[in-house]
């Protein structure tokens, strides 16, 4: 968890700490809700009646001809229509539902760093997060009416979570300290790897043994506790926070040089220098970074459940558990590999940019050689599994990486910056599912899933390539124009 500096002694649970705690478990919750229609989605088909209306000719029990994984019935019994849905979607509409959330998602983002500039940064956090735990109760009401519905269902969901990011990163610049930042910023985003790790497998046993709408209800309902408990705990800035310990509020005031005027408190009304925001390569470095990333990231994230059950023939609860540990070991590698580099940084072993861009290789060379290793690994289910645990794992580089560079360059901007960067990079949020969908519709073979692989590791090298040459870590001179009241358009 988050050290507390020497320079900090007051209270027992710090105000920083809380935000870390409740930061991070609002941003599981958001990826738990993202993810758990990727394992609910598998139980909500009739693979069965699918197979037939999309006239492959095949006996159920000739189905495992198409795919180039044909497990032992003793390792892996046949599917059995117990196991079947009620609902009759092809992959195209599977990719379509997929896809809505990313939909939304991408219209938010500059919004959510708008909002939570001027008026506050914790009601946006929040209001993200409530809507989406009050859709995902209502999704199985709209999967029964229609697909459409539970396309807008989702759509709306991202519309609310493309508000979360942003105000994250207004939060964090205010909350967490030079000393700090590394390893506050990482924990709070590695959220997302603690809310898959618990939904993938609450959705597996929740779909197997209670049915998949009970996915959503529980889910939902477990959530409305942190909606309550954000709103008491959790302030936008330390000079505001009711309950916050004088030599806490100190330490944050002298190490953040916030402005404890009253002028100070209020939201500046300059607006960004545009132009030289996007005159500036180190911000198109995060851009492309955050694209690229964003691509692996989401195959990860949103397909690989459907490659566990449909290649290496895993059932709903084998899928959830299995598509689960490469997200307990990311969350676990990310706590280490912050820890390791903000010790680097506070004995000035290494610079702020070395550490950005050792992390955000680390997030992308590794795991494309995974990614490669498992295109040529066949039905060996163990390697593949091995092997995403490993490529997944090290995807977690992006916390320490270009993920919170954008507080590096421009904490005044930072809520701005990461609507800007996370509008481009959603982009294959929604492209990913349906590029997956169409080259594995009624086709879904080792040989097509192998090109996703390889386009995938391809993307992460090119990113790499870019991201090295001309990101930094330092603070941008054009930051410090919403000081001056000056800007370049």
């Amino acid at each position: 968890m988050v050290a507390l500096t020497d320079e900090n002694k007051g209270p027992v649970i710090p105000a920083r700490v809380i935000f870390t705690l409740f930061g991070s478990a609002g941003v599981a919750i958001l990826y738990g809700l993202k993810v758990n229609m990727s394992v609910a989605i598998v139980a909500m088909i009739n693979h069965t009646e699918l197979a037939k209306t999309n006239h492959y000719d095949l006996k159920l029990d000739q189905i495992n001809s198409t795919y180039a994984c044909t497990i032992p019935s003793s390792i892996n019994p046949k599917t059995s229509s117990s196991e079947d849905g009620p609902f009759l979607w092809d992959e195209r509409t599977q990719g379509l539902i997929l896809g809505a959330y990313f939909w939304g998602y991408i219209m938010t983002q500059m919004l959510g760093g708008w909002l939570a500039e001027k008026y506050s940064a914790k009601w946006v956090f929040w209001t993200s997060v409530t809507v989406n735990t009050g859709l995902t109760i209502i999704t199985p009401v709209a999967a029964i009416y229609h697909f459409g519905l539970v396309i807008a269902v989702r759509l709306m969901e991202g519309l609310a979570a493309g508000l979360s990011l942003p105000a994250m990163h207004v939060l964090l610049s205010k909350w967490a300290p030079p000393t700090e930042k590394l390893r506050i910023s990482s924990f709070i985003y590695s959220g997302m790897s603690l809310g898959t790790v618990v939904s993938l497998p609450l959705s597996g046993i929740l779909a197997g043994k209670l049915g998949w709408d009970w996915v959503f209800y529980i889910q939902g309902t477990i959530s409305i506790i942190w909606c309550v408990l954000w709103i008491f705990l959790v302030f936008d800035s330390p000079l505001n926070h009711r309950f916050i310990n004088s030599v806490e509020k100190q330490f944050l005031i002298d190490s953040m040089n916030l402005n404890t005027s009253v002028e100070g408190l209020k939201k500046q009304e300059v607006p960004p220098p545009w132009t030289d925001i996007l005159k500036s390569m180190p911000f198109w470095a995060i851009v492309f970074a955050h694209t690229c990333g964003n691509w692996g990231w989401y195959l990860f994230l949103v397909e690989l459940p459907t490659f566990m059950k449909q290649i290496l023939r895993f059932d709903i609860a084998e899928n959830a558990g299995l598509s689960a540990l490469p997200h307990v070991a990311m969350w676990l590698f990310n706590l280490f590999l912050s820890w390791i580099m903000e010790r680097l940084r506070r004995n000035n072993t290494i610079k702020q940019s070395t550490v950005r861009k050792i992390c955000t290789g680390i997030s992308f060379l590794l795991p494309a050689i995974c990614l490669v290793a498992v295109s040529f690994s066949g039905c060996n289910r163990l390697v593949v599994v091995i092997l995403m645990i490993i490529g997944v794992m090290f995807v977690s580089g992006m916390y320490c990486g270009y993920l919170v560079n954008h507080v590096d360059i421009a904490p005044n901007y930072a809520g701005i910056l990461i609507g800007l960067t996370n509008t481009v990079a959603t982009v294959p949020g929604f492209i990913v599912p349906i590029f997956v969908g169409e080259l594995t519709h009624g086709n879904q073979t080792h040989e097509r899933w192998q090109i996703i692989f390889w386009v995938t590791a391809g993307i992460y090298v090119v990113g790499f390539i870019f991201y090295t040459i001309f990101a930094s870590g330092d603070e941008q001179p054009w930051n410090k124009k919403q000081n001056t009241g000056k800007d370049s358009v």
